[in-house]
């Protein structure tokens, strides 16, 4: 039994390969259970975000696994198994297990430390898990890597510093008023990253928003999208009047916020601060206009300065994260270990108990005058007799789980005891040609 991450993620191509290689979300029950009637494929989960497409799979055999992942790829989206093979990273065994660790936490991703790809790794699990293609080892493993990614972000600050400016505007408007929720908050401009702001602003939890922009009809699809305000650009001067918070980014040659035009609306603001943040290169917001009292100016420049701030912290942070994941990968593989001994000890105390069983009936008969307390001391006792001599056969078997030669020793502590345990791995599949020597032997 082998484990095989096949990953299609921003390293291996870019985003005109990566669209090719999408799963909808209406394909993946599909396409999961098509994988794992795939031969070879003993257990899977898909894997696919917009940044990223992944096959983890429990395998037979290492070549063969791999070859059939990759070309149920090239069949999904209509492409060569070698176009595959180019924009793909295979990693296998504890490779693997560090692989998934690493995504979950967010190490992997292209905004290091981010949150989205935990949801979006339980989700996929738990959808796996209800078309039935995980088993034994994936049902363990992935709530492994979910609990690790968990706690990682609990006990570390890999996702509490902005590393996109977009998200870094917010972030810096919270470091002036606090709190934002309350505050109203106007974007100029109509384009992706104002489209970013506006999400990363409702994600803070601010309701009162307004969007201006030249072209009047871009501004109010993108007011009508996410449910906001939307005016056209000859009403910036009243709206700056009222507003605590604006982000500009518009493709403009001129200032699209004067000095002129503050200074005119000075009188009748009727709040006390005003945080003003340009995205926008060239810049939208005339230089100087911080000079005014209770406003706050800053421009990309400034954020990057934050941005690379934050950065360098996540850095540490992930740095930390990392030199955990070792001791996860071995206690992944002290479990899985753990799965070939534990049918042997069952078998042993099962064997053990029925011949405590067979004395019993056997004293029965022989002294048929025994009172209930007397049977019960003497059960007590013969039970007590059976414990103490299973104590140190049962501690050689569990030492047995980290020998390299693992399988063929119990084997031998199965001939000694006259006992014959299950299979410590068994897949729904039933796999036929599934020997003990492929049993458990993760390379």
């Amino acid at each position: 039994m082998h484990l095989i991450a096949v990953s299609i993620n921003h390293r291996t191509a870019d985003v005109a390969l990566r669209e090719k290689v999408a799963f909808k979300d209406d394909a993946i029950r599909s396409a999961n259970v098509d994988l794992y009637e795939t031969k070879s494929i003993l257990e899977n989960v898909i894997l696919s975000t917009c940044n990223r497409t992944e096959v983890y799979a429990v395998t037979d055999q290492i070549h063969t696994g791999r070859y059939y992942i990759q070309r149920f790829l090239a069949r999904s989206f209509g492409l060569d198994v070698e176009d595959i093979k180019d924009m793909t990273e295979v990693k296998v065994g504890d490779e693997a297990v560090k692989h998934l660790l690493q995504v979950t936490s967010g190490l992997d991703s292209v905004v290091l430390g981010e949150t989205q790809i935990l949801g979006q790794i339980r989700n996929a699990f738990f959808l796996a898990q209800a078309e039935d293609t995980t088993g034994t080892i994936f049902n363990h493993l992935f709530k492994q890597a979910i609990t690790f990614a968990k706690k990682a972000h609990n006990e570390t600050d890999i996702a509490d510093n902005a590393v996109s400016v977009s998200y870094a505007a917010v972030e810096l408007s919270k470091k002036v008023f606090g709190k934002i929720n309350t505050k109203r908050a106007l974007i100029i401009g109509a384009g992706d990253m104002s489209e970013l702001s506006l999400l990363n602003l409702i994600g803070s939890g601010v309701t009162d928003i307004t969007i201006v922009n030249r072209t009047l009809s871009k501004a109010q699809d993108l007011a009508m999208k996410h449910q906001v305000k939307f005016e056209s650009m000859e009403s910036l001067p009243k709206l700056l009047a009222d507003v605590d918070i604006v982000i500009s980014s518009t493709s403009s040659e001129n200032y699209i916020v004067t000095n002129e035009m503050l200074q005119s609306i000075s009188n009748e603001r009727k709040h006390d601060s005003l945080v003003m943040i340009d995205i926008a290169v060239p810049r939208d917001i005339e230089p100087g206009i911080d000079t005014i009292q209770d406003v706050f100016s800053y421009d990309v420049d400034d954020l990057k300065g934050l941005v690379d701030a934050n950065l360098r912290e996540r850095q540490r942070a992930a740095e930390q994260i990392i030199q955990n994941i070792p001791n996860e990968i071995e206690a992944h593989n002290e479990w899985v270990n753990m799965l070939g001994v534990v049918p042997v000890i069952r078998a042993l105390r099962e064997k053990a108990m029925s011949i405590q069983e067979d004395t019993m009936d056997s004293i029965d008969r022989k002294l048929p005058g025994l009172s209930e307390r007397e049977r019960k001391i003497i059960s007590k006792h013969t039970k007590s007799i059976i414990n103490q001599m299973l104590k140190d056969p049962i501690k050689q078997a569990k030492e047995l789980s980290s020998d390299k030669k693992s399988n063929e020793k119990l084997e031998l502590f199965q001939d000694i005891f006259d006992i014959e345990a299950e299979h410590a791995y068994e897949t729904k599949k039933q796999k036929s040609n599934m020997n003990t020597g492929q049993i458990l032997s993760f390379e």
